[in-house]
């Protein structure tokens, strides 16, 4: 077989059979549906599970099974198609899972939600979380003292009642109920798509944290808490994803409620209220506005406490892969790093900006929120920072706009690796093919067409409207008989593998979450592309939304770098790291505002030295901790040994006997081989961790001691100290052993005065390190003071415009409908 896993996979396969819930972290291209598809077959190979069901995106059932036969061409797999679940053949294929013999069943992700659960674990579901949320306030109540109102705890039930009233009264196909089916375990791939379950909370205007309640998410959480119950325990469940924290902290718990709800439960977390308490806290910090005109101050559950304990028990059902620990044969950037291309904004543009802070003034001041809102505002600015057009379809066409430098960068690419038929990827979630309104997507392939590249080398991925067309698009791709594809995150973002050609990759649109730029990259940055260097561009529009953009994946980035690290933890994760400042580069770029652009670049520079200066801080607390304690202490404990070797010497000394002695349980033995045979004997009689006193020898106490473990047996001499020995199979082996450590008693001493050395040594080493002082205290305290007069400066306007609190998460919840809505 041609197929090789590598040990992080074997691991993980193992981890999923005997560690019960599983969440595979592997970054993108790690290889995560080998190892799911090796860890159900494996399991039903010992007869842990029977039958496992793969939920897949919609648009790689296919793909996925290809895989599963790939890797198991004997295996008996089911895989869905658009036809099945078509509403006259539903019922029909519902029932062939049930009653058909397979190895696994692949479905795809809004397939799977129309099977239900019964009508009985809906109600009881929802009554639980209502008694949860219950319980949970008057917890907080209590602890807390806050005075909740009757009316507050109503609201949030009476949401919880009217989603009960609406399972009794949606009309549901009359289709197997999912606990039917037989299914003993499920595999879910991109489990990211599933993070929107409900949460309650007391918190309020505080971004980070949505109150949205998906109902796949709902369904998905259903399922799960029967495969648990049928198991017996938290196990049968894996999900997967390269990015299970996406978009805010609050994933991490629903993540944890998914897969390890029992854990919760027993440390008294089941209510997220409760966990935020214990690992989370509320960072006030300065941000753009959403215009890109002015700063305001933003509450964001953004900032993780406790964060060594947490990820202790996050890890105990979450593998966690990162690049950093995976040496994937991947190509390299060029340069190491992503290329930014920024443009200036036109005069339009400028326009348009002043206008929407015009309009957020309006809005502040009370203006009908059906006729205008900050929903409506956001959304207009993210798309005219890609091209006035999309707005306005007479608006002027700006030669430099980031989309004409996207059309010259993608040209001159085409050139350069036309030797060997580079391909290229070029990514907007904005601005996709619409017969309604301008759209970026044909004006950037007629652009193509008018340099000279043939129609048919460029593509759509929106044109591919059947898994057949999209295999044979992909197919194309790999070939070089296309050689540019555009598309959006959530068609092409995952499921995608058309690298083996990929010369470069063009973000032409900053999208929400981090995870989503992470997806795309993994289209070129993965296993299987020919070529060893490739580049990427990010395109952003000064004084546009797009200095925003930057800072909300910047801000969301923070905390989900280094959760996700197989690097040591700190205590609190709220600080930069360097994934993130790339990020905040591309920010500072984007921003037209020279006072805006100034604070970004020196905020970026402060959170740099900050991190070495807690380093340094972190190094010297250390150093000051071994010159006062540690090094003392070791040297005392050496001299204390060497004090103690000495008077045993004088005890040796005085007990030697010509010929050898042992006494025994008042037996004296005269032979070596009697005395070990006698102590086996006594071994035998022992109790599993018991140290027994059984005589003496050459001076010194004899002891046995008889450990947990079979191999776990010593004989002991004891007098000022104690001196071991392992137990071998030869009676009288042991017996040499223990005389040839009396003899040692001198060595040990040596050792002991080397040892001392070596440590004052380091003492004095140590001291040295101590008086140095940070290299770069001066500058950063410079940075500081400019950093305080920059905030005193731009806090002048910051209470000129006030932003809707829920704005953030309302926009985002509305593209992740529509882009859902696309990708069905």
């Amino acid at each position: 077989h041609d197929i090789k896993l590598r040990p992080h996979q074997i691991n993980a396969i193992a981890r999923t059979i005997y560690g019960g819930n599983t969440l595979l972290g592997h970054v993108v291209g790690a290889g995560k549906t080998m190892i799911m598809i090796a860890s159900c077959m494996e399991q039903r190979r010992m007869g842990i599970i029977k039958k496992a069901m793969f939920i897949v995106p919609n648009h790689i059932t296919g793909d996925f099974g290809s895989e599963f036969l790939r890797l198991y061409p004997q295996s008996k797999v089911l895989v869905t198609t658009k036809k099945d679940f078509q509403k006259k053949n539903r019922q029909r294929f519902v029932s062939r899972i049930a009653t058909g013999d397979y190895d696994a069943v692949i479905i795809g992700h809004s397939q799977f939600e129309r099977i239900p659960v019964s009508e009985e674990r809906k109600e009881l579901m929802i009554q639980k979380e209502i008694d949860e949320l219950m319980m949970g306030i008057e917890e907080s109540k209590k602890e807390n003292g806050q005075n909740w109102s009757i009316k507050q705890m109503e609201v949030q039930k009476k949401k919880l009642d009217v989603e009960l009233e609406k399972l009794h009264d949606t009309k549901k196909d009359d289709v197997i109920n999912f606990e039917e089916l037989g299914v003993e375990a499920i595999y879910l791939d991109e489990a990211h798509y599933y993070k929107n379950l409900a949460v309650f909370t007391k918190m309020r205007g505080v971004g980070g944290i949505g109150g949205s309640r998906a109902k796949k998410a709902s369904d998905m959480l259903m399922k799960v808490d029967y495969i648990n119950e049928i198991n017996g325990a938290e196990r049968g469940v894996v999900f997967a994803t390269g990015t299970p924290i996406s978009n805010s902290m609050v994933e991490m718990f629903v993540m944890q409620r998914y897969l390890q709800h029992q854990e919760l439960n027993k440390r008294g977390l089941k209510n997220f209220d409760s966990w935020a308490a214990q690992f989370g806290e509320v960072v006030s910090s300065l941000e753009l506005a959403p215009e890109g005109t002015g700063y305001r101050i933003k509450n964001r559950f953004a900032k993780f406490v406790n964060l060594p304990e947490l990820m202790t028990m996050f890890k105990d059902v979450a593998d966690i892969q990162t690049k950093d620990m995976l040496d994937l044969p991947v190509p390299n950037l060029k340069d190491d790093k992503s290329i930014v291309i920024a443009s200036e904004g036109s005069d339009y543009l400028e326009e348009k900006m002043m206008e929407f802070a015009e309009r957020a003034e309006n809005i502040r001041n009370g203006e009908d929120p059906r006729i205008d809102n900050m929903l409506k505002v956001t959304n207009e600015a993210r798309l005219i920072g890609l091209d006035p057009r999309i707005l306005d379809p007479i608006a002027p066409n700006d030669e430099n706009s980031k989309v004409n430098k996207c059309v010259e960068k993608v040209y001159d690419e085409y050139l350069k690796s036309n030797n060997f038929k580079g391909t290229q990827i070029i990514f907007s979630d904005v601005g996709t093919p619409s017969k309604k309104r301008f759209s970026v997507y044909p004006y950037i392939r007629n652009e193509l067409i008018k340099k000279g590249i043939p129609e048919h080398e460029i593509c759509f991925i929106h044109e591919a409207k059947s898994d057949v067309q999209r295999e044979e698009m992909f197919f194309d791709m790999r070939s070089g008989y296309k050689r540019i594809i555009l598309g959006s995150t959530q068609k092409m973002g995952t499921g995608t593998n058309i690298q083996d050609k990929l010369i470069s990759l063009h973000h032409l649109d900053c999208p929400w979450r981090p995870a989503d730029l992470e997806q795309r990259e993994g289209r070129i940055l993965r296993q299987g592309n020919q070529n060893k260097e490739v580049s990427i561009y990010k395109y952003v529009t000064k004084s546009s939304f797009d200095a925003y953009m930057w800072q909300l994946v910047e801000s969301k980035q923070k905390f989900i770098a280094q959760v996700m690290t197989s690097k040591t933890v700190s205590r609190n994760a709220e600080d930069i790291d360097e994934t993130v400042l790339s990020y905040a580069e591309v920010k500072a770029i984007a921003t037209g505002n020279p006072l805006i652009k100034e604070k970004m670049q020196v905020d970026n520079e402060v959170s740099r030295l900050k991190i070495l200066k807690a380093n340094f801080d972190s190094k010297k607390y250390s150093l000051e901790d071994r010159i006062l304690y540690s090094y003392p202490q070791q040297i005392k404990r050496q001299e204390e040994i060497i004090e103690c070797i000495v008077k045993d010497i004088e005890i040796r000394n005085g007990n030697i006997k010509e010929e050898f002695e042992m006494k025994i349980n008042n037996k004296i033995f005269d032979e070596r081989e009697k005395a070990g045979l006698y102590i086996f004997a006594l071994f035998n009689k022992m109790n599993e961790d018991e140290t027994k006193s059984i005589g003496r020898f050459n001076g010194f106490e004899l002891l046995l001691k008889n450990g947990f473990f079979s191999g776990d047996k010593e004989i002991i001499l004891k007098e000022n100290k104690s001196y071991s020995v392992s137990i071998s199979d030869s009676p009288h082996g042991n017996l040499i052993k223990l005389e040839n450590i009396l003899k040692s008693f001198e060595k040990q001493v040596e050792t002991a005065e080397i040892r001392i050395d070596e440590i004052n040594r380091n003492l004095n080493q140590a001291k040295e390190e101590f008086k140095k002082t940070f290299l770069h205290k001066e500058k950063l305290e410079t940075l500081l003071r400019k950093q305080s007069e920059l905030n005193s400066e731009l806090d002048m306007d910051k209470n000129n415009i006030v932003i809707n609190e829920e704005v953030e998460t309302k926009a985002d919840e509305k593209i992740e409908e529509i882009e859902i809505g696309e990708c069905l």
